[in-house]
């Protein structure tokens, strides 16, 4: 969804991250990008592996022209985009980074019955 700028702001109901050039980005909460725990906890996961995360606007084209993409939420969690608008992404498979982060909010959240954020 597309904020009265012009610019990405969610994917009704859960965030939007973009890998490019090694870096994660998403959508700042002043575009409109919802406040979101898992996106938090996604973004603090990726700076704590050494990641650089970025919140600046987001165009349609940089969606386009990503190398990975994908959405969280709370019911989500994460789930990988291989097609935005019928264009491919990257390599149209879900990237390294994105399974990378898939698997340590996984054992983020299997690790004790306490909760991640109060």
């Amino acid at each position: 969804m597309l904020n009265s700028q012009g610019f990405v702001a969610e994917c009704t109901g859960d965030n939007i991250f973009i890998v490019s050039e090694g870096r994660l980005l998403t959508p700042p909460l002043s575009a409109g990008a919802l406040y979101g725990i898992t996106r938090r906890v996604v973004m603090d996961l990726a700076r704590e592996s050494g990641v650089e995360v970025a919140e600046p606007n987001l165009t349609r084209h940089e969606l386009f022209n990503a190398d990975e993409c994908f959405l969280t939420g709370s019911g989500a969690e994460i789930v990988p985009v291989v097609k935005i608008d019928g264009r491919i992404i990257g390599d149209g498979k879900p990237g390294a980074m994105t399974g990378k982060l898939v698997a340590q909010y996984h054992a983020l959240t299997k690790s004790s019955g306490e909760p991640i954020y109060g």
